[in-house]
């Protein structure tokens, strides 16, 4: 999607790397993979809980907060290393994922091979950024309904069939033991449209744009 695309084009991408890497002592392709996994996770969930009009309703009700404006992403080297930014992180995993976020943390891990913990933190330092990002372009394209937050989500997932099956991915994750054992198949998903929606993202992230 053009917009998050241009956010990579301004460097986001390789700051956030650059900056969860430092935080949690880790590698640029390292903690770059790791957020490959995460983000889709992230997006599929939301756009999942759009499918309900109270899902919808509350998420469309958090972005029109001040603290999802955009602004976090103007200021990402100091949000990321600020412990309530994390608690924040925290509190979306919660509401997005039902308090099932120790199973997507599992499956992070297991196509990155970082650790649990440090895949949990990194869940928590995307939260904010995507909830920000998707506030912002909320205000820009003034979406204040159920239809537009899902064309809005559908878009950053590559369209609506590949969203549908993150739907499908995460929705299975969720209903899961926490193995990670389809997580290649979110991947593949997200990777093989370099074009637009998230593969053009991971593309930019690792600076092939």
């Amino acid at each position: 999607m053009e917009g998050i695309l241009e956010l990579i084009n301004r460097e986001l991408g390789s700051s956030f790397i650059s900056e969860a890497g430092q935080q949690l002592k880790l590698g640029k392709e390292q903690t770059g993979l790791g957020l490959s996994t995460a983000l889709p996770l992230i997006l599929g969930a939301l756009k999942n809980n759009v499918s309900s009009s109270k899902g919808a309703a509350n998420i469309l009700g958090a972005l029109s907060n001040d603290k999802h404006d955009g602004t976090i992403l103007n200021n990402l080297v100091d949000i990321l290393a600020n412990k309530d930014s994390m608690n924040n992180g925290a509190n979306i995993l919660g509401h997005v994922f039902g308090g099932k976020e120790q199973y997507v943390a599992q499956a992070v891990s297991t196509k990155s091979g970082l650790n649990l913990t440090k895949s949990m933190d990194l869940l928590k330092m995307a939260a904010p950024v995507i909830m920000g990002f998707l506030g912002k372009k909320a205000r820009q394209n003034n979406i204040a309904d159920s239809k537009g937050l899902d064309g809005l989500l559908g878009g950053l997932l590559g369209g609506e069939n590949k969203a549908q099956e993150g739907q499908n991915m995460i929705t299975k994750i969720l209903d899961a033991d926490g193995d990670g054992s389809i997580i290649d198949d979110v991947m593949g998903m997200v990777t093989d449209d370099k074009k637009g929606g998230l593969g053009g993202i991971l593309d930019g992230l690792f600076g092939g744009k």
